[in-house]
């Protein structure tokens, strides 16, 4: 079975005013202390309010369930013994009048100095997910098949619609804000992987960009790990719902997989109408349209359900099937993460927002 591992980045936040608190250096001091916590599952990120864990190589959905669940609870315990609370949403719902204190590392710094405005603007949360691949040549070739879908898990995945205390129109305002670095957004295509090579080497001689880690396409080649990298998906609410995106994800990249050893034909895509379709997905999240790789715009659901056809043998064979659909079915109904921090925002204001992201980002 295809191995699979998840990150998680959460915001620290007061419990009471729901703005963020730069307290990442105790909280992960903190989380260490304990017995649920192993060496490198938690990590710094660029902010001071914000925390990452991650969880190890997995097998099954099940192994992803209990370690999530495990994390965001050492984590949250130790949050609240230094007075906060972790939050998992995608954008942070308030802000300071002043930025958050940057992590003390030397490539953090660099990125203050260059783009101090956007790094005082990164309060933003995402979920990434590792598949493991057999080889870097067969990862570049799975992630050209499978950027086509990357706009319909955005969709799937939108949890941040708020910001400075507004409704932003956006269902994931995070994909926004990220897509303002220098490479962003959706993967070009590449030939193959010495065409890859060859140009983020070009970005690296250029100082556009000072290491891979830089490389904020929506899907990457791991550069630590023999894996493809998911990374357009919003942190979500409620653990179940990572447990489910990463099965969606695992079974897409399982399908491509299956796809190119069988030799068939790669979905030709232009980069400027995923680009827009990306945008698109973030600004709807699944309350609209959607739109296919042929540029036709489709109801939301309608693609949700193009998609579970595609790789409902690769769930299947993986045993997921059931868990995935049901708990897909389950976010139909419910909405996503955007769906509901807005109709708390509707029904009580900024508490209430804060009160829902802060009960379901430690349950399961």
């Amino acid at each position: 079975m295809t191995t699979i591992g998840v990150e998680e980045e959460y915001l620290l936040v007061d419990p009471v005013t729901g703005l963020p608190v730069p307290m990442a250096d105790k909280v992960r001091a903190a989380a260490g202390l304990g017995h649920l916590v192993a060496d490198q599952e938690v990590h710094c990120e660029l902010l001071q309010a914000q925390v990452e864990v991650a969880t190890p190589v997995c097998a099954s959905l099940e192994e992803v369930g209990g370690h999530l669940y495990r994390l965001r609870h050492a984590i949250g315990s130790a949050a609240e013994a230094h007075g906060c609370r972790i939050a998992a949403c995608g954008t942070s719902p308030l802000r300071h009048g002043h930025p958050v204190a940057v992590t003390d590392q030397a490539r953090y710094r660099a990125m203050l100095a260059q783009a101090p405005q956007l790094v005082a603007e990164q309060l933003v949360n995402g979920m990434h997910v590792h598949v493991g691949v057999p080889s870097r040549e067969t990862g570049l070739r799975i992630m050209n098949r499978i950027r086509v879908w990357l706009p319909t898990l955005t969709a799937l995945s939108a949890n941040s619609p708020l910001w400075d205390g507004h409704d932003t129109g956006f269902a994931s305002w995070r994909t926004v804000i990220f897509s303002r670095w220098p490479v962003s957004g959706m993967p070009p295509h590449f030939t193959d992987i010495a065409d890859h090579d060859r140009r983020v080497q070009r970005l690296l001689d250029s100082g556009l960009i000072s290491d891979t880690g830089q490389l904020y396409w929506q899907a990457r080649l791991s550069e630590r790990y023999p894996t493809i990298e998911v990374r357009c998906l919003d942190v979500q609410l409620r653990a179940d719902d990572a447990v489910m995106l990463t099965g969606l994800v695992r079974a897409l990249v399982e399908t491509a997989l299956a796809e190119t050893t069988a030799g068939a034909p790669t979905l030709d895509c232009d980069q400027e109408l995923l680009q827009a379709s990306m945008w698109h997905a973030a600004r709807h999240g699944l309350s609209s349209t959607l739109v296919d790789p042929s540029g036709r715009q489709r109801r939301a659901g309608e693609m949700l359900y193009e998609l579970l056809r595609h790789i409902a043998p690769a769930l299947e064979a993986s045993g997921d099937s059931r868990q995935v659909t049901g708990l897909v079915h389950r976010l139909l109904q419910d909405g996503t993460g955007a769906d509901r921090q807005r109709a708390a925002l509707l029904g009580g204001g900024l508490p209430a927002v804060t009160a829902l992201v802060l009960a379901q980002s430690t349950m399961p």
